[in-house]
């Protein structure tokens, strides 16, 4: 890992339909984005956010981070990641593409992802986090967290929005007791080359019936490794998430 170059790339959009400018909503006196660029520094010392507006990239200059104007017209945080490489320059070999909207992404997350790469067949490393009984059997079935399949090397097999796999003759309420099932975070790191490979893919049928991106690399055989997280991060996507965020970061700021 230590001699691989990283480069972490935040993309940060201010037109998300269900909170706009979320970036710059403020989080404990701060702007969220803040929060993000914070954690992700402590460990990849290369970053910067690529954002389609003005406002997120004043905001992120003003408070002595690196920002980069990309256009509003791409579908995917992969493909914004992709045109803040070209940009960017210099000439890193991974290209970790975190959220925007994580404000408590953990460096332990962060270095558990850029571990994925000591393997040097991972093409594309994601997190995961094993689901627990307190979670409960709605958070399990939620479709809104996808869930991923892992082989015994730790790579994906499969993401979907449905629970996978099914435990034949297991009640369904014993399920989160009788096996481990992951929770997929949306957290990626490409080697450069895989970056430029999959922007170019056209959208697959299983990326379109689910509406998972992650599939389409998986159908075009790509090798996604994935790194085991047991922290639990908030990401914000609405008003209510930030509220939440509030919360657990006066928690935080307590203990």
């Amino acid at each position: 890992m230590d001699s691989l170059k990283f480069l972490a790339v935040i993309p940060a959009r201010y037109a998300s339909t269900r909170f706009p400018g979320k970036p710059l909503a403020r989080l404990g006196g701060e702007p969220v984005i803040r929060h993000v660029w914070k954690q992700v520094t402590q460990v990849f010392a290369d970053a910067a956010v690529a954002t389609d507006d003005p406002r997120i990239y004043d905001a992120v200059e003003a408070f002595g981070g690196r920002a980069v104007m990309t256009s509003p017209d791409h579908r995917s945080g992969t493909d914004r990641c992709r045109e803040a490489v070209d940009k960017l320059g210099g000439d890193p070999d991974v290209i970790v593409n975190v959220q925007g909207d994580e404000p408590f992404i953990a460096p332990s997350q962060l270095q558990a992802i850029a571990r994925c790469f000591d393997d040097p067949s991972t093409d594309i490393a994601t997190l995961v986090k094993p689901f627990t009984e307190a979670d409960g059997l709605d958070a399990l079935e939620n479709p809104n967290s996808p869930k991923v399949v892992l082989g015994s090397a730790g790579q994906a097999l499969y993401f979907s929005r449905s629970v996978i796999p099914y435990l034949r003759g297991v009640p369904r309420e014993e399920w989160l007791a009788r096996h481990t099932f992951y929770k997929h975070i949306g957290m990626y790191a490409f080697r450069r080359e895989t970056l430029y490979k999959v922007t170019a893919l056209p959208q697959s049928a299983l990326e379109r019936a689910e509406s998972l991106e992650q599939l389409r690399w998986l159908e075009n055989g790509f090798r996604i490794r994935a790194g085991i997280s047991d922290v639990e991060t908030i990401g914000i996507d609405t008003p209510e998430d930030l509220a939440k965020a509030e919360e657990f970061l006066k928690l935080k700021m307590k203990n």
